[in-house]
């Protein structure tokens, strides 16, 4: 019978997994972006994070999976795939990604592809509050072909996968240091938003904000869990750590704002959970709950210390304008998490999941386990090709490779949109925001978010007759007088 090869449980777990990575990005940060902004972006921002889910979906269907995954032929060796245009084909699609795997092909492009549309949604999170649409649109395709499918090839098919086997369980470097440095070269092209909004821009909704936050975390079982692309023990072991790495990094965070700030922050324990998340991304499955611990208080403690520390001090950081500051949570909290994989990564785990198909690549080592090298080579039976800190410095080339390649394809990327539409809307519009930009409105009220009384009867004491915008009560008075 066709397809007697797949595994039931492991594809409903892949499928089941995929879905939650995705209902991260729609509804989850659709919701978040959409209410952790001013009231004048609410439509704007959510509008964003959904453009680029549906855009990334076909173009990563059509051509840009293979330039990411196709290791059968390549534009650049080690480093790009070439486009075959197979992925649309039911053969294709009805075979397995590799031997190792027991789901079929379909499923691979669906999973990888939620990986690909959270990327550029978290890039958005730099941009919000300014940025034309009409260049956003022209950004999601162009960067996902040229910098994303890039940075996949590299880490999970080509040069860090084989030459310098690099630990990247989930995407910590090719989904995280790479939005979080992408976000902040776009934000420095696209330019800031108006001197008021960066000085004051509340959340329009808080607690609608922690409903998407809460997706979000939940979610990241989907995003860790179906690393292993099977139902199995590191699927459950990356579960387990990723929650533990995001409630420990959650408290530390909000600990530091309480003793520095005397308040503990809503928004402070939302960027702690988000940093905790990212930073066990890259080892969630190859280091021990105990090692997820410290990997907490040091992803609720270093990125914060770059935000609220470094940041008011370094005239670049202060000069871009990172609206939702994803180089802290995403970019610093990606290298922490990469580099700190290379020190706690787990002899065995790392066979188990970077080495299941019989030692035919080599293995990569934790820094703390390596000058133990050859125990570990008894226990499992597996070579282990270097000792001491080579395995750190596997992640630290990897994660630069992965910065300068982002730093320079978005520039070019912005620097060539410009010259078709303005990367930045025109101040007239940012003084409005939603309703230029779309026409639309996300809340029925008056202003942007003054208070009006009410009346004995629960409603405003303003009547609106026409579309001047101004109330009743004071156009008669004009009137009278």
């Amino acid at each position: 019978m066709a397809g007697d090869w797949v595994d039931s449980g492991d594809n409903a777990w892949q499928m089941t997994a995929a879905t939650i990575v995705g209902m991260q990005s729609v509804p989850g940060l659709v919701i978040l972006y959409g209410s952790i902004v001013k009231k004048k972006w609410a439509v704007n921002s959510a509008f964003m994070a959904l453009y680029a889910f549906a855009a990334v979906l076909v173009v990563w269907a059509l051509f840009a999976f293979d330039l990411s995954f196709n290791s059968a032929d390549t534009l650049v060796p080690l480093l790009w795939g070439k486009p075959s245009f197979k992925s649309l084909g039911q053969h294709f699609l009805f075979d397995a990604p590799n031997e190792a795997v027991k789901f079929p092909n379909a499923t691979f492009v669906f999973f990888q592809f939620v990986f690909a549309a959270i990327t550029l949604i978290l890039i958005a999170g730099s941009l919000l509050g300014r940025m034309n649409f009409h260049a956003w649109m022209l950004f999601v395709p162009l960067w996902l072909i040229f910098s994303y499918s890039i940075g996949a090839y590299s880490l999970w098919t080509g040069l860090f996968h084989s030459m310098y086997p690099t630990i990247d369980f989930a995407g910590g470097y090719v989904i995280h240091l790479s939005s979080g440095v992408a976000g902040f070269t776009a934000a420095y092209w696209v330019g800031p938003r108006l001197t008021k909004d960066r000085e004051r821009f509340p959340p329009n909704n808080v607690l609608l904000m922690l409903g998407g936050a809460g997706m979000l975390w939940l979610g990241w079982s989907g995003f860790n869990g179906g690393a292993p692309y099977s139902a199995g023990l590191i699927a459950s072991l990356a579960v387990l750590n990723t929650h533990i790495c995001a409630a420990t990094s959650l408290l530390m965070w909000l600990c530091l704002d309480m003793m520095v700030f005397g308040k503990p922050s809503v928004i402070g324990a939302v960027q702690g959970m988000i940093t905790g998340l990212v930073c066990i991304t890259p080892g969630a499955g190859v280091v021990q709950p105990w090692a997820a611990i410290l990997m907490g208080m040091l992803s609720g403690s270093v990125p914060w210390l770059t935000m609220m520390v470094v940041h008011k001090r370094s005239a670049l950081l202060q000069k871009v304008d990172d609206t939702m500051g994803v180089f802290h949570t995403h970019a610093v909290a990606g290298l922490l998490g990469g580099i700190l994989s290379g020190i706690f990564g787990h002899p065995t785990l790392c066979v188990y999941f970077f080495n299941s198909d019989l030692n035919k690549n080599p293995n990569p080592i934790g820094f703390i386990y390596s000058f133990n090298r050859k125990y570990y080579q008894h226990v499992d039976g597996y070579k282990y090709t270097h000792t001491g800190p080579v395995q750190i410095l596997y992640q630290i080339f990897a994660a630069m490779f992965i910065i300068v390649l982002n730093v320079v394809m978005t520039s070019i990327i912005c620097l060539v949109i410009r010259v078709i539409v303005p990367l930045r809307m025109p101040d007239d519009a940012l003084e409005i925001g939603d309703d230029a930009a779309h026409g639309e409105e996300a809340y029925a009220l008056w202003g942007d978010g003054e208070k009006l009384e009410l009346s004995k009867h629960g409603g405003s004491q303003y009547e609106f007759e026409d579309m001047s915008g101004l109330p009743t009560t004071k156009k008669t008075a004009k009137a009278e007088a």
